[in-house]
């Protein structure tokens, strides 16, 4: 699943993108003959400090061909149109996406053309409806963040990095929000900086994630958390709704390489139904966007993630399968360590039924919403509720913003002791059935401070920015 939002509740498309042909000339006598079949990506690692000539060589010997090669992270993308490529170049090293999707949908006998999704129009400035919609803006209250915008609404010098679908250009509440220059697309593993490559195609996600972030204070439409920031488009989320491994790699890479401050994941790298460990494959997907996140940070680039809508427990030392015990499955990316993962809450203050959650893995959460009372942001062509972890994260991701805004030097893991420290507690709830049948829907672990449900609890961006932090409530 890539896309977190709801009511329309994201689901894996069963639709494989593929590309061109790949061709060969004749095999050597000590080269393998290679196929010539419909062109995969794969990601590949390689053992730390491999030399850029050593991994192409590999991958060439193996019958495929090099998109990309990290260095910083010895991680690189291929494409070969060979079905044996991953068992040349070893199964512990490479990964598909698109091989495991087919493999999948042939299983089951649903390999078939699908409709493409519909191209979004243009949107035309001056038809975006200018009414003041701040009133509908509940989640902003929960946090606090009209009220912190009486400190500040964010420095321009602060950059957020969108890794989503992309970001709706011409909408008047993120034109002059968008950074142009540090915006790319990644679907190839590559970093494209042509507007066609970074811009929304089918999907409305990344244009309402951002306007959460950073939609403009104007009087007109909806206001964002950090205002006064710039956001980057990095297009990682596909026309199918993917965000395969190889795209959120290079995402993050692409915003180290440009210092941004931040980046938001509002998706999670899976080519399966559930995020759950399975097999080498899931060995390599870990390892490529692990090295990803911890040279990011390295950099100075704090990633914030959401934890996913299926509601299952991410808690990673729960293998056992008893109540309160985890699923035994990873979302990624924010599962990692040094990812700030988010849960969502509806208006209620809540942990929403779809929100996924674990202790030692949910940091902070933000406002998700729940069916009938969504979030309300921008869109292409105008604003529009959507509900989900996908929501929650960018609330975090601004409120961040706002902090480095504040301390132009804090390096990532200053920013989040600062985030999590300024955070209202919020402890389990007593009761949590959602359905009234009796039967609790979810187990909470930990205490009011540190919870699964909450993690250190409900951002709040006036504690983040108010010189002697959150107010005293009794003044």
């Amino acid at each position: 699943m890539s896309l977190l939002a709801r009511p329309l509740r994201a689901v894996v498309c069963t639709v494989l993108v593929l590309s061109g042909c790949v061709t060969a000339g004749p095999a050597a006598a000590d080269e393998p003959a290679c196929g010539h079949g419909r062109a995969l990506r794969y990601v590949v690692t390689f053992d730390r400090g491999t030399p850029e000539a050593t991994a192409r060589s590999q991958i060439t010997g193996a019958c495929g061909a090099t998109t990309v090669y990290y260095p910083q992270i010895a991680v690189a993308v291929a494409t070969s149109g060979d079905s044996g490529f991953g068992e040349r170049i070893g199964l512990d090293r490479a990964f598909s996406a698109q091989a495991s999707r087919l493999a999948a949908q042939r299983a089951t006998d649903t390999v078939k053309p699908q409709p493409a999704r519909a191209v979004l129009p243009a949107t035309d400035p001056a038809k975006v409806p200018d009414a003041d919609l701040s009133a509908r803006q509940w989640d902003m209250r929960m946090i606090n963040a009209g009220k912190a915008h009486a400190f500040t609404d964010g420095s321009r010098d602060v950059v957020v990095g969108v890794l989503d679908s992309g970001i709706d250009p011409d909408h008047p509440d993120l034109a002059q929000a968008l950074d142009r220059d540090d915006s790319a697309g990644c679907l190839t593993g590559a970093p494209d900086r042509s507007t066609a490559a970074w811009a929304p195609t089918t999907s409305v996600h990344g244009t309402h994630v951002a306007g959460i972030i950073a939609a403009a204070d104007d009087g007109h439409g909806v206001t964002g958390v950090a205002p006064g920031v710039r956001v980057a488009s990095v297009k990682v989320i596909d026309d199918r709704g993917y965000a395969d491994p190889e795209a959120a790699v290079c995402g993050l890479m692409w915003a180290a390489s440009r210092h941004l401050r931040l980046t938001n994941s509002s998706y999670f790298v899976n080519p399966w139904t559930l995020s759950c460990i399975r097999g080498n494959d899931r060995g390599v997907v870990h390892e490529a966007l692990a090295r990803a996140v911890e040279y990011s940070t390295a950099a100075g680039t704090l990633n914030v993630a959401a934890a996913t809508n299926e509601a299952v427990d991410l808690t990673p030392s729960a293998r056992s399968g008893s109540p309160g015990a985890g699923s035994g499955c990873e979302a990624l990316p924010a599962g990692l360590r040094d990812v700030v993962a988010v849960s969502a809450v509806g208006s209620d203050r809540v942990k929403a039924g779809y929100s996924s959650y674990g202790l030692g893995v949910i940091d902070v959460t933000a406002p998700g919403g729940e069916t009938g009372e969504c979030v309300l942001s921008t869109v292409p062509g105008g604003y529009a509720p959507l509900c989900g972890t996908s929501m929650a994260a960018p609330h975090v991701t601004g409120v961040l913003a706002l902090l480095a805004s504040k301390d132009r030097e804090a390096r990532p893991r200053q920013l989040r002791r600062t985030l999590d420290r300024g955070a209202m507690p919020m402890p389990c709830p007593a009761d949590y059935d959602l359905t009234g049948d009796g039967t609790q829907d979810a187990y909470c672990a930990g205490y009011e401070e540190f919870n699964g449900f909450y993690g250190h609890g409900m951002v709040d961006a006036l504690a983040a920015v108010a010189p002697r932090g959150r107010p005293d409530p009794a003044r």
